[in-house]
């Protein structure tokens, strides 16, 4: 005997999972055994999730501001045309805000035993390793009354690296070494410097570079032209205690001086130093030591990558220790870390003498640029107590560096902009006053 009103209704449901009814369907149902009849047959002819096959391909590395693609395989192996909705989940910071939902999901339709791909464009708004979440697929009948639902897990990871932005000052910075090296006729002599050529005297030389007996057998005066030496060992030393944790603009210091580090590591390996990079705050974050030159900036990308500032106070004689460990010979040794009165003089001077015995000291940190911009403020009684506030930070910060430069180290001070190539150009000084 045939079923009708609810007996058909609930004989149609009896084989449905709960939860698959597209939303406003119920109450019709109730009211409509055709329509569930309907429905269950369209139930029926929808493709299933779980026999889906799913494969990624794509980015495995991206640049911070930059894209990744990363592509979807779907293959169809079932008997049905699949007609669906698909959700790809990374973690919030994979996109831009408010981008989400456009760059995640995607419609498809697979016949029978066929293939396709999808691409979901992530851009990262962190450093370091994002990894895929789950797939969702909701597969629709024909007539789209009803839905399976499923996920299936496909691992993949895009590591996000720091963006070097301060390559724009590269190609001038190499201009100056080209002049230290003995390429172009601007040239200094220093200690530590190796003897490369003779040229004719022109005026303004120094006279201390004349080759009186190469002068002798010639008619005109030459001098000796001299080149850095090369071969130095520079250490990077990446402070990543609290006090790198502290945002200046968008970012963490921390991302200002792995940026600044960057365009130093890419100079120096151009002039034939070897490098080696250190992050350390109470034990070793990163290490990277041995690369050659042309592996060198790739494997200090990679490591910087993953660094995230720790909400401790950085251990200073560990990290004196760590860095004489590591750098046995002597050596250029570039700690990057805050001018605060407080963990310099309570942590970094009583173990500062370690490192300058032995080796060249240069202490690179990210000033505020908002601290200048309130020290000139003016006009209103709020703005004259934040230009006294400003100012006297910026007296205690510049004592921090002077007790720094009595004890024989190169401070280099700078906003986040200006740093990197503040860096390069005390650098390119040391090499021509022969200190490395």
């Amino acid at each position: 005997m045939a079923l009708t009103g609810r007996a058909a209704l609930i004989a149609a449901l009896g084989s449905i999972p709960v939860g698959v009814l597209e939303p406003g369907w119920t109450g019709i149902l109730a009211v409509n055994g055709p329509l569930a009849v309907a429905c269950a047959c369209d139930y029926a002819l929808a493709a299933p999730v779980r026999r889906l096959l799913l494969t990624r391909s794509g980015d495995t590395s991206t640049r911070l501001g930059e894209t990744a693609d990363v592509t979807l395989t779907i293959t169809n192996p079932s008997r049905r045309p699949l007609r669906a909705r698909l959700r790809d989940a990374w973690p919030p910071s994979s996109w831009q805000p408010g981008t989400e939902i456009a760059a995640s999901r995607h419609r498809l339709t697979v016949p029978p035993g066929e293939r396709r791909r999808v691409t979901t464009r992530l851009r990262p708004t962190r450093r370091g390793d994002r990894r895929a979440d789950r797939v969702t697929i909701r597969s629709y009948g024909p007539l789209g009354l009803f839905s399976r639902q499923g996920a299936h897990l496909v691992p993949w990871t895009v590591r996000v690296l720091p963006p070097f932005t301060s390559r724009k000052h590269l190609p001038s910075k190499l201009a100056r070494l080209r002049e230290l090296d003995g390429r172009t006729s601007v040239l200094t002599r220093g200690e530590g410097t190796e003897f490369d050529s003779l040229r004719e005297y022109v005026p303004g030389d120094d006279t201390r570079s004349i080759d009186w007996r190469a002068t002798a057998r010639q008619s005109a005066v030459a001098v000796r032209t001299w080149r850095p030496e090369r071969d130095r060992h520079i250490l990077l030393v990446l402070d990543t205690g609290r006090t790198s944790a502290g945002r200046v603009g968008d970012a963490p210091r921390l991302d200002a001086s792995m940026d600044a580090a960057l365009l130093l590591s890419a100079l120096a390996s151009r002039a034939g130093d070897r490098l080696a990079l250190l992050a350390y705050d109470r034990r070793v974050r990163a290490l990277v030591q041995g690369r050659s030159a042309g592996d060198v900036l790739p494997s200090l990308v990679g490591a910087m990558a993953t660094l995230e500032p720790e909400l401790v106070e950085t251990d200073a004689r560990g990290l004196t220790a760590t860095a004489l460990r590591t750098a046995p010979r002597r050596s250029l040794i570039v700690l990057f870390t805050a001018l605060d009165a407080a963990p310099v003089e309570q942590g970094l001077l009583p173990v500062l003498p370690r490192l300058t015995q032995r080796h060249t000291v240069v202490v690179a940190s990210v000033a505020d640029p908002h601290i200048a911009r309130m020290a000139r403020a003016r006009g209103t009684t709020d703005a004259v107590y934040e230009a006294a506030a400003a100012a006297q930070a910026q007296d205690e910060r510049r004592r921090t560096a002077e007790q720094l430069r009595r004890h024989g180290v190169t401070v280099v001070d700078a906003t986040p902009e200006d740093l990197a190539p503040a860096l390069a150009d005390a650098y390119l000084a040391l090499k021509a006053a022969g200190r490395l």
